[in-house]
């Protein structure tokens, strides 16, 4: 191309390895902060300090994963990226669950799935569409519909089976006493309408889509950023886990709380900053991608899958849950999809998403 630059609001230089001098400067703070997370877990300081150092470490590696995923979402289209983004991102969730079912932490393991799925379903959907929103001249972030409504149609499928299994429970019934053979058959079930989904899903990702903004970094070294961040996110994770439950005790935290919201919001800082991120860029497709994706995982691969495995450790997870829990898990389904079914949403609805989060921490909180 040749001719004067079109004006537009300057960009900090790249340098030649595709890095501004800040994003260099604040990957090194990133691995400052991991490496004394480490520190911190393995020589075992006290535990609040722990948990705050796994907490800025986590933060610092959900930004590096959105800085990478941005690169790579600017090669791929949105659906590609946001599937790849939430895998990586729902790594330490799945590995938190498993070490808690190992542990014999039932509780713990049901939260932290569930805690997940609400996180990300109210509270960061709502930041993202409020981020969209404003982001926009008319106040309406505009979005493809079909994911929206294909995950809202995955969430109210795993709702269906845990909201049956509570029925049975509550009535004492013959069904009651198969809970385990019940959940395996609804597990098996699910997973195999998640890979249906998820095949017909990743064929239909429309390149055209792809930004006409060109990559800062080589393909290589973004997908070496974003599994290296995804990587070290499961690490710190770990550590978080293993100071939060002493941290709790230290300041008489709600276990319920701690699980649905602490847990939670650290388990998936990836989704949280990189959704937002995306939206305040006018990413839209992209942004709703990685939060939505997620939920689908969560609800609908990630819940199944660990509901088979856990036959292999001490504790069996099961789809029956307590009533709070259902109740939640079902207007969560139904206020999402009211909300995205459309394909648009404005900031009143993202506020709406955000506060129904603030009602369930606080039922939380008291549990």
């Amino acid at each position: 191309m040749s001719g004067a630059p079109a004006p537009h609001q300057p960009r900090p230089t790249p340098r030649q390895d595709g890095f501004t001098n800040s994003e260099r400067y604040a990957l090194g703070a990133v691995a400052l902060a991991t490496a004394l997370a480490g520190g911190a877990h393995y020589a075992r300081v006290d535990h609040v300090s722990a948990f705050a150092l796994a907490t800025v470490a986590l933060a610092g590696l959900a930004w590096t994963v959105s800085l990478a995923t941005e690169q790579v979402g600017l090669r791929i289209g949105p659906a590609m990226t946001g599937f790849l983004h939430s895998t990586l991102g729902n790594l330490p969730e799945f590995f938190v669950v498993l070490f808690a079912l190992r542990a014999g932490e039932l509780t713990v393991a049901q939260t932290a799935i569930l805690g997940s799925i609400l996180v990300n379903a109210l509270l960061v959907l709502g930041l993202v569409i409020v981020a969209g929103a404003r982001r926009t001249n008319d106040g309406v972030m505009r979005f493809s519909a079909r994911l929206p409504n294909d995950t809202a149609t995955l969430l109210l499928l795993a709702t269906f089976i845990i909201v049956l299994l509570g029925l049975t429970d509550a009535s004492r019934d013959a069904a009651s006493h198969h809970t385990t053979t019940i959940s395996v058959v609804g597990a098996v079930a699910m997973l195999l309408v998640y890979g249906v989904w998820a095949r017909q899903y990743l064929r239909s990702d429309d390149l055209a889509a792809v930004s006409a903004e060109k990559p800062r970094l080589a393909g290589a070294a973004a997908a070496t950023l974003l599994l290296v961040g995804a990587g070290a996110s499961a690490f710190v994770s770990e550590w978080f886990v293993d100071a939060l439950a002493p941290t709790i005790d230290t300041l008489h935290i709600s276990r319920a709380f701690a699980g649905l919201v602490i847990v939670a919001i650290a388990g998936n800082a990836v989704e949280n900053v990189t959704g937002i991120v995306m939206a305040g860029r006018g990413r839209a497709d992209l942004a709703i991608s990685v939060v939505k994706n997620s939920v689908a995982q969560i609800a609908a691969f990630m819940y199944p899958l660990l509901v088979l495995v856990s036959l292999l450790t001490v504790t069996t997870l099961t789809f029956a849950l307590a009533p709070v829990y259902i109740g939640a898990l079902f207007g969560t389904a139904v206020i999402v999809w009211q909300i995205t079914g459309d394909g648009e949403a404005t900031a009143f609805e993202g506020a709406a998403l955000i506060a129904t989060f603030v009602i369930l921490a606080t039922v939380a909180a008291f549990e």
